[in-house]
């Protein structure tokens, strides 16, 4: 195994759980409220799904993300050749309350396990943007492809691949399924990447094992770093 995938184990193993977080009531009383479990997709197996149906299902998501899977604003990300397992995971996630958005998680909630497996395989069967020109020579590029060994970032590509479009999947991986749940970033809007990783950052997003992998990884990136990453990541 390349010692990047060594890398995402090894982070992956020293994942922290969620705390038990602390709600204010309006009796002004602090009561203890779990939130939903820590959601473990090492064990995630690739799914599948109806991509026609998935289409029927598409309508209300063209309004952000576009009848084409490509996001009509930076805010929002690219759909189109996503993993389809990566997509059927974050729909999931909105559903069951490990990720947290109010038009997501309430455009999620009537929706059937089907419904999801369906979308996702829509989804992953649409084009994705075409290929970028970035510049190699930049910080983004040096943080991605190299990372910073001095200050412990590591690079991206080991688990997104060299060009953004997810992990080169061998048949030696084939035990390891954690893998079909890395999504590809290629082309995904600067904003919306920079988004991601400020909230991997402050914890805001953390309801997965992957998300505590990056929760670990973001501590090492300042605001510059987030910056230039995003900007390579939307140039690939």
């Amino acid at each position: 195994m390349p010692a990047s995938r060594r890398s995402c184990h090894l982070l992956a193993t020293a994942a922290v759980l969620l705390a038990v977080s602390v709600a204010t009531t309006a009796a002004g009383q602090s009561t203890l409220q779990e939130p939903p479990p820590l959601l473990d997709l090492r064990g995630q197996q690739p799914i599948a799904g109806d991509a026609a149906a998935g289409q029927a299902l598409s309508t209300a998501c063209a309004a952000c993300h576009g009848a084409d899977g490509l996001s009509v604003a930076p805010t929002f990300p690219d759909l189109a050749g996503q993993s389809a397992t990566y997509l059927y995971v974050q729909l999931k996630t909105f559903k069951e309350g490990q990720r947290q958005d109010p038009v997501m998680s309430a455009m999620v909630s009537p929706l059937s396990d089907a419904d999801m497996r369906n979308l996702a395989a829509w989804y992953a069967s649409l084009p994705a943007r075409p290929a970028g020109q970035p510049d190699a020579t930049s910080r983004g590029a040096q943080l991605y492809l190299h990372g910073d060994p001095g200050r412990g970032i590591p690079p991206c590509q080991g688990c997104h691949g060299p060009t953004g479009s997810g992990p080169r999947v061998l048949a030696t991986d084939a035990p390891h399924p954690p893998w079909s749940t890395v999504p590809r970033l290629h082309g995904q809007p600067a904003m919306y990447v920079a988004k991601a990783l400020h909230d991997f950052k402050s914890g805001a997003r953390n309801g997965t094992s992957n998300a505590s992998i990056m929760h670990g990884v973001t501590q090492t990136l300042d605001d510059a770093d987030i910056q230039a990453l995003a900007t390579y990541i939307a140039s690939q």
